[in-house]
């Protein structure tokens, strides 16, 4: 069966359904939303702790009440939520092929806004040596263990090691201890307070080498930071953190990825390579906060419109990128409005002195008052890049201490 939809936006989670309220707000005709889990939210739908605004008189909001909020808002503006429905390739430009419960589906758009999210890095993609023992989760998959099963051990391990360090790591105890499992240790090549704060053991710069067991998790072997190496028992570990762009769809199209941050390419207004293709979210360089990915969602919205409206697709920018021990940075490209940058290291560092330049050339250089951590980015006002000359070469944004 082929459709065909004004925007289709791929990916219900903060910045999907945030993009699809305002679109169809807008009137902009169908805005259609595909998710592929059976609940549409995001990754806020397993995270019961406050941190996700407010509501209308004040209250603090949790994850789930924050994920029902988006949802019923987006179909409040007129937009269609499907859930269980997978967009799997492209058949062309702004051209999905899309498996439904219904069957197999090709939807045409006149823009698609792809808002996928991020997922953290499994065990296989951390290179961690052994079997594939039962007893071995990521965060995501332990809350929503939790969330289907309730909070019981027996649906998740007795005694369980959670591998991590940053804010993520606390949560993951926080749940191991709701369900009734022993948190043993965290183990944090580099920790923050958020994990110190946990209330559970930390051993600091150590590393996972290995799984232990065949069929249940029997062990972990660590290796700490002066090179001793040791055993912890356990039957669960829980790997936090080390967020990846979910980029399937990206890499499928051919489109260009950003350095560091591995996310599609875009510009100010969330423009990749192709033209009326966006990208919003947490696809563009792993975790942020949801409000954060939200308030990209809602950004989106004129862009889209301009393109709807026949607008040219701007031709290529100025690529920026990250040196030294920052990790990325995003937008990837500047055009000729001045935008704002976010930024996150890779280290720890005190007080560093920011430096963007272009063709050796700095355009801004200021050092920071605070501290910035692996665990929590920056962002530099517009004026940081108002300079930026569109006919010169790569714009640089480098740290020092």
């Amino acid at each position: 069966m082929t459709r065909t939809v004004d925007v289709l936006v791929v990916g219900a989670g903060p910045a999907g359904l945030a993009a699809a309220a305002r679109l169809a707000a807008a009137g902009t005709g169908r805005v259609e939303v595909l998710e592929r889990e059976a609940t549409a939210g995001g990754v806020p739908r397993h995270c019961s702790r406050p941190g996700f605004g407010a509501d209308a008189r004040g209250r603090a909001l949790d994850g789930p009440a924050y994920a029902r909020r988006a949802v019923r808002e987006a179909l409040r503006a007129g937009a269609t939520v499907r859930t269980g429905v997978s967009a799997t390739g492209w058949a062309g430009p702004l051209t999905l092929d899309v498996t439904a419960p219904t069957g197999l589906e090709r939807i045409r758009a006149g823009a698609v806004v792809l808002a996928t999210g991020a997922r953290e890095r499994p065990r296989s993609a951390r290179l961690v040596p052994g079997t594939r023992p039962a007893g071995v989760l990521t965060t995501g998959e332990l809350q929503r263990t939790v969330r289907r099963f309730g909070p019981r051990p027996e649906h998740v391990g007795r005694r369980a090691v959670v591998v991590g360090g940053d804010p993520v790591a606390r949560g993951a105890v926080r749940t191991l201890r709701a369900a009734g499992v022993e948190v043993a240790a965290v183990v944090a090549e580099r920790p923050c307070p958020a994990v110190t704060s946990a209330g559970a053991p930390v051993l600091a710069g150590a590393v996972v080498t290995e799984l232990l067991g065949r069929g249940r998790l029997t062990g972990v072997a660590v290796r700490g930071g002066d090179g001793r190496t040791g055993v912890l028992r356990c039957d669960t570990v829980v790997f936090t953190g080390d967020w990846i762009p979910d980029h399937e769809l990206v890499r499928a199209r051919g489109l260009p990825l950003a350095p560091g941050a591995r996310g599609p390419l875009t510009d100010r207004g969330f423009r990749t390579a192709e033209p009326g293709v966006f990208a919003v979210g947490n696809l563009l360089r792993g975790v942020e906060p949801a409000l954060v990915a939200a308030a990209e969602g809602r950004a989106v919205a004129g862009p889209v419109l301009e393109r709807l409206a026949g607008r040219p697709w701007p031709a290529t920018g100025v690529p920026v990128t990250a040196v030294g021990p920052l990790r990325w940075v995003t937008p990837g490209l500047l055009g000729p409005e001045a935008a704002s940058l976010l930024v996150r290291p890779d280290r720890r560092l005190a007080r560093p002195v920011l430096t963007v330049a272009q063709d050796g050339v700095p355009l801004r250089r200021e050092r920071l008052s605070g501290t910035l951590v692996p665990w929590r980015s920056v962002r530099l006002g517009a004026r940081w890049t108002s300079g930026v000359d569109l006919a010169g070469g790569p714009v640089t944004v480098e740290a020092e201490e």
